[in-house]
């Protein structure tokens, strides 16, 4: 039989499917699930954003179009940066893609050699390693811990870049801990990559689902625009999962082999999204802002909540949408415990190790419920704590 290509095994899933899948399962065979394991937002996008989708479909705007993606959106998202994080950026350096892993995924194609070596967060995102390999380089971690405030230890990762160092990718918010890099970081990572001749790929996703303060890229840090990606989209500010659309942030020259890897590959994004996504930027009627301070009010309640649980110990999150918990106190495995909340409380997270070595003594919820269900789900999680109370109490 024909032989599949090995870059295949080296590319791993989310766990956070797996656990859906059960908690499916288990909805099926009459069990009440709250659903705290898929990072997807309760929300629905704008009234006004549905509208636009809908007048484009009937309009007719379901052709091929630029590859780059649209100019409108293009200098729409240029202005919207400038708007939300005061980045000087041009429509040029643009890049529309269906999704911000597609758009990830371009950027890694464009920059990334069989051989070379990546940094990545540990606990992160899984892709980011999972990516990596499959391009034939080596994914090197580094430690986001508690001791830290989660925060990067700037002398491990200057101690892990050797030659063969290409490329440093990091999210601010941070998926799974929630952590904003503070202003010291992003300079410390700027100053490595100058030194080093480093590639900074800032998944900014998150950005716009912060808790405090304004938001920084290492993008505006001086030098930093010619050596940076910017990887952000429209699904979790804008609530807008299924319809893949997200964009990358580049120097021209980045931007140009990125659109030809988009040309031998998914042609262009639909046209019809895209107009949608303008309409999404433009925000006309203010719906980023009340679902960011409802997500505050669910982190508010759900980390007290989960600190009151024997065993539990959460940091409240500076941005994204999850509780980061430690479970070591409870002396069982995070798997242990995800185990007994899913199947004995119905109450779906995920065990951290998901996200990295880092991850193994964690648990990770998102905040994507209301906060009838969040409160529901630490009751259930209170009940099913005598599992593990009396070991917590000797």
């Amino acid at each position: 039989m024909p032989r599949i290509a090995s870059r295949v095994s080296q590319l791993n899933g989310e766990g956070a499917l797996s656990v859906f899948a059960r908690a499916k399962e288990l909805e099926r065979a009459g069990r009440s699930i709250i659903h705290l394991e898929l990072g997807e937002p309760d929300f629905h996008p704008a009234a006004a954003v549905v509208q636009a989708v809908c007048e484009a479909v009937t309009a007719g705007r379901d052709r091929y179009v630029s590859t780059r993606g649209i100019p409108a959106l293009r200098e729409a998202i240029a202005e919207y940066l400038q708007l939300t994080r005061r980045l000087d950026v041009t429509a040029e350096q643009v890049l529309v893609a269906p999704g911000c892993k597609m758009a990830l995924s371009l950027a890694m194609m464009a920059l990334i050699e069989p051989g070379d070596e990546v940094l990545y967060p540990d606990p992160g995102f899984p892709i980011y390693p999972s990516f990596t390999r499959g391009l034939g380089a080596k994914a090197v971690p580094f430690g986001l811990e508690e001791r830290n405030g989660f925060q990067p230890d700037l002398g491990e990762i200057a101690g892990k870049i050797t030659p063969r160092t290409t490329a440093l990718i990091f999210n601010s918010p941070n998926n799974p801990t929630g952590t904003v890099f503070s202003g010291d970081a992003l300079r410390q990572i700027a100053a490595l990559a100058e030194k080093h001749d480093l590639w900074i790929i800032s998944d900014e996703i998150y950005a716009r689902i912060l808790f405090g303060g304004e938001y920084e890229s290492i993008w505006s840090l001086p030098g930093m625009a010619e050596r940076t990606i910017i990887i952000d989209g429209f699904s979790k500010s804008f609530a807008m999962t299924g319809w893949r659309l997200g964009y990358a942030v580049a120097a021209k020259h980045v931007i140009d082999a990125m659109d030809l890897l988009v040309l031998n590959t998914f042609t262009c994004t639909a046209e019809f999204t895209q107009i949608a996504g303008m309409e999404a930027l433009r925000d006309s009627t203010g719906a980023v802002g009340a679902m960011v301070a409802e997500y505050r009010k669910r982190r508010d309640l759900f980390v007290a909540g989960l600190n009151r649980i024997p065993g539990f110990r959460c940091m409240a999150p500076g941005g994204a949408f999850y509780a980061w918990v430690n479970i070591e106190e409870t002396g069982l495995p995070a798997e242990e415990v995800a185990k007994i909340l899913l199947e004995e409380a119905g109450v779906a997270g995920i065990a951290g190790a998901a996200f990295g070595a880092g991850g193994k003594n964690y648990l990770r919820f998102s905040l994507a419920s209301a906060l009838e269900l969040l409160d529901e789900a630490l009751g259930r999680m209170q009940r099913v704590s005598s599992k593990w109370r009396a070991a917590v109490a000797r």
